[in-house]
């Protein structure tokens, strides 16, 4: 059996082993792979079997490799399989939900602290001698700002919008919760759950861990920033194109917005003329929330156990039942 991994280095640049699929068939791992139709079947090939992280896999695709059993997404979104082409040529399609909520909380607090602290800029400042030449034993080149007794609103309240939460309230910090479902359970003196609008009013920080739909692309906007307090911060771990761009660089320009640090953006790598790119007191990270070893580590094991599944008729994580 030929299984084929379309762009592995993301997930493995060398760190970790293919062992764990290659255990199943005869495995070709393409570093990456061009995002145009010809080269994508062309490194398919005959495979039955094939990994895909971010390269997309189209009908126009599918309809040229129609061997293909199986495909699966080295990654909790699945929106670069045309799925419902997958379900119609009998393609199975799993994906690998929940691997990285730790990595993506513990990320989300860390923007959330160079917001408020500004670390890396200050301790960049006393290697270029700021310090040495300070006449005070102290100085500070922005405001440092304290967590406790504020309110921390997060839009999108499931897995890793709670792991935040939990980290977040050992900072002091309030939260206030939006989202599709609510689970009682989980409300406390210290979290509740909100209408979308009461949050905008209500929060000193607002951080995204909603899935990008219909319904949540382009949530942060012109109209939902003029609801905010005067000198919120925004973060946002989850999709770049919740977020519209030129409203929230206005937005942080004007100082409506006084901070704001995304490690995601609505086109990925980053293009020049990104809007974000010109804005102020912007932190932009490089889609690396979920990236620690352990999280990768946990995908891969995933992805392992979700193709040993399918192989022996009792497939897991299927997206395209």
């Amino acid at each position: 059996m030929k299984i084929v991994v379309l762009d592995g280095y993301t997930l493995n640049p060398g760190d970790l082993s293919w062992d764990g699929i290659e255990q199943f068939g005869d495995v070709v791992v393409f570093d990456r792979t061009a995002n145009n139709t010809k080269e994508i079947v062309k490194h398919i090939g005959n495979a039955e079997i094939v990994f895909t992280n971010k390269t997309p896999l189209s009908k126009e695709v599918l309809q040229q490799v129609p061997q293909l059993k199986y495909i699966g997404v080295l990654a909790t979104g699945y929106n670069v399989v045309d799925v419902n082409t997958a379900k119609t040529m009998g393609i199975t399609v799993t994906n690998v939900p929940t691997y990285g909520t730790q990595a993506v909380a513990q990320f989300t607090m860390a923007l959330l602290l160079e917001l408020c602290h500004n670390v890396g800029s200050h301790a960049a400042a006393v290697m270029d001698g700021e310090w040495t030449k300070s006449k005070d034993f102290c100085f500070w080149n922005s405001p440092l700002i304290e967590l406790d007794g504020k309110t921390l609103g997060i839009i999108g309240f499931g897995k890793i919008g709670q792991a935040t939460a939990r980290i977040a309230q050992a900072f002091g910090l309030k939260i206030v919760a939006y989202n599709r479902s609510k689970n009682p359970d989980l409300e406390s003196e210290t979290c509740r759950y909100v209408s979308l609008d009461e949050l905008l009013e209500l929060s000193d920080i607002i951080s995204l861990h909603c899935p990008q739909t219909d319904v949540t692309a382009g949530i942060i906007n012109k109209t939902n920033i003029a609801k905010m307090k005067d000198g919120v911060m925004i973060i946002n771990t989850s999709r770049g194109g919740l977020i519209v761009e030129d409203h929230l660089k206005d937005a942080l320009n004007s100082g409506k917005v006084a901070g704001a640090a995304v490690d995601v953006v609505s086109s990925e790598p980053i293009k020049a003329d990104n809007p974000l790119l010109s804005a102020k007191n912007c932190i932009i990270t490089p889609h690396i929330a979920w990236a620690s070893k352990a999280s990768r580590s946990r995908l891969m094991q995933t992805a392992v156990d979700n193709l040993k599944s399918y192989l022996e008729g009792k497939p897991i994580n299927v997206v395209n039942k």
